[in-house]
């Protein structure tokens, strides 16, 4: 039972004693003592004042007062206008202490009974992941973490956009200017060298835009007719019929995508409980396209391409099949949504996608309740904003941005240069000292992004995310490695290891406290869909660490129950970090 919880309960019997009245919990209103006053938790006593009819102060006295004679735990209060400010008795904290140390699974809240499905990552198989990709996959997989940690059945999942325009943009480019090259024979990943491809096309595209505007097309116009566009175009009409030559080509093309992927994923620590394709599921699109269709939700234009009209909602009109019969993005987002909820019987499908999307995710839950589905209010649509460089925004077609592989390969290198100057190998053997550099600087990238709310647009600096010190992961990594340093001390030394009520002082309470927050911790950030909150909580509990060590003797203690349970006390530091980072997906070495 967490502070609020036990003080919750007393509260309750206080207004009982004292008003003759039950009242639900709900009314009950705390937060924590403003540093000015003393105090754990201040209880907010103006729902109460219907029920006690009298003034804000006197009913604060009166409910302070009953506290401090009747319960043990409480060893003072203050009132200060409408608030109540409650002191817990040290041995409230270190009785505290010794439940959550006991606690194995403390921090898991119960199960829901829900299931929640979580996409994210969605590549195209035309170009490599890039930084904005990271922020998808390490936000995505951290939310799938948190998620199961508040209690819910989660499903990881993936759907790899691998058909449409753009990816017979680099299929032809490919066969125009690639002269049958493989990875292999470029000593290329996969997915780099179909990204080379991605690119050339647009160069290619670039040039006859020019020539037609020098022949006096309008460049607008130039642009929708350029030969190689149509080239495209006509390529994936011969996809979706089938063509063995085009579907030949693609099947090895994206093989070889696949198999870049794979490894950057195993780069990251990013793991999915099943993969969609969009190839697989677009026929399941086209198929309630038409059912659509025939119903008279959509319509049909002269061109043959089929719409459904929004205008009545507030929106505009939505192409959901091409004239020449191609689906675009909304048409397999439909299948594949239909497909995942009478597969799993979700009861809440989360996905995962820049706010660049917002208004598509929109449209797509208004289309499915459309079609009669009742679990189109169950689509949650985790907007997140796009991650910017010092140098401004990326761009794929110009192949400007900043590729995962190499960006990974810098974190371990910023690590390496980052510890051999700060001296903390001592010890330690060159394998020893790669895995933590891998740790390190995967450590850092994750933390450096995770920790800004998934809202927000947020500027990238590696150097910066390395920093041993601040709000980093490096910092909280190295804050787990010293509370690791100092249990094998004391393992050496013989110490006992324990909680045994010794008297705490007021930093280990403020710890304790921060602690037992931890479960309230997850119930928040799983309900905001934020992992900051858990990993700004880590930054918080492991800076009170090491002030607190800063400030008190922990081996030294003379006192063998005092020191027992200080070792105890910063082991639950070591296990609640641990556990916090591990939702955001971070190791933390035992030793740096």
């Amino acid at each position: 039972m967490n502070p609020v919880q036990y003080l919750s309960q007393s509260c309750l019997r206080a207004v009982q004693a004292l008003y003759g009245a039950e009242i639900p919990v709900s009314m009950l209103q705390f937060q924590a003592t403003r540093k000015e006053f003393e105090g754990d938790l201040t209880l907010v006593v103006f729902p109460l004042l219907r029920t006690s009819r009298q003034s804000p102060e006197a009913t604060a006295e009166a409910i302070g007062s009953w506290l401090k004679a009747n319960d043990a735990e409480v060893s003072g209060y203050n009132v200060i206008k409408g608030f109540l400010n409650i002191k817990l008795a040290p041995s409230f904290w270190s009785d505290t202490l010794g439940r959550l140390a006991a606690d194995a699974a403390f921090g898991q809240l119960p199960a829901t009974g829900k299931t929640v499905m979580v996409e994210f990552s969605s590549p195209n198989t035309n170009k490599p992941l890039h930084l904005g990709h990271v922020r998808n996959n390490l936000l995505g997989a951290s939310v799938a973490n948190l998620l199961a940690a508040y209690g819910h059945k989660v499903l990881k999942v993936n759907l790899v956009n691998d058909r449409g325009i753009h990816i017979c943009k680099s299929m032809l480019a490919w066969l125009k200017c690639g002269n049958g090259i493989t990875p292999e024979q470029a000593g290329k990943k996969g997915d780099h060298l179909i990204g080379d491809y991605y690119v050339k096309f647009n160069d290619l595209l670039k040039a006859e835009v020019a020539q037609l505007v020098a022949g006096g097309m309008p460049e607008e116009e130039a642009e929708k007719n350029a030969p190689i566009l149509k080239e495209a175009q006509a390529m994936l009409v011969k996809w979706e019929q089938g063509d063995e030559a085009t579907v030949a080509l693609w099947k090895k093309m994206n093989g070889w995508v696949y198999e870049g992927f794979d490894e950057t994923y195993r780069s990251l620590g990013i793991s999915f409980d099943r993969t969609y394709y969009e190839s697989q599921t677009y026929k399941g699109g086209k198929e309630l396209v038409a059912e659509g269709l025939s119903r008279g939700i959509f319509y049909k234009k002269e061109d043959g391409s089929v719409w459904c009209d929004l205008t009545g909602d507030g929106l505009d009109q939505k192409l959901l099949l091409r004239g020449d019969g191609t689906s675009v993005y909304m048409t397999q987002d439909l299948g594949t949504a239909r497909q995942r909820f009478e597969e799993y019987n979700l009861d809440e499908h989360i996905y995962v996608v820049g706010n660049e999307q917002n208004y598509h995710f929109q449209v797509l839950k208004l289309i499915l309740k459309k079609l009669g589905f009742s679990w189109a209010d169950a689509i949650h649509h985790l907007s997140y904003g796009m991650v910017e460089l010092p140098e401004g925004k990326m761009k794929s077609r110009e192949g400007t941005v900043v590729d995962a592989d190499d960006l990974i390969e810098k974190m371990y290198n910023t690590a390496r240069e980052t510890s051999l100057e700060l001296g903390k190998l001592e010890g330690m053997s060159e394998a020893e000292q790669d895995e933590l550099f891998h740790t390190l600087g995967l450590g850092a990238l994750k933390y450096f992004i995770i920790k800004v709310d998934p809202k927000k647009t947020m500027l990238f600096d590696p150097k910066e995310s390395i920093d041993f010190n601040g709000n980093t992961g490096p910092f909280i990594q190295y804050t787990h490695a010293r509370i690791k340093s100092i249990l094998r001390k004391a393992a050496e030394q013989g110490c006992r290891i324990g909680a045994c009520g010794a008297p705490v002082i007021a930093k280990e309470e403020s710890i304790i406290r921060l602690i037992a927050t931890y479960p309230d911790k997850i119930r928040e950030a799983g309900e905001a869909l934020s992992p900051a909150i858990i990993a700004n909580y880590a930054y918080d509990l492991a800076k009170e660490f090491n002030q607190y060590y800063h400030d008190t003797q922990i081996l030294r203690e003379e006192d063998e129950a005092v020191r027992a349970q200080r070792l105890e006390l910063i082991r639950l530091i070591a296990s609640v970090l641990v556990k916090a980072m591990g939702i955001l997906g971070i190791t933390l070495p035992e030793r740096m």
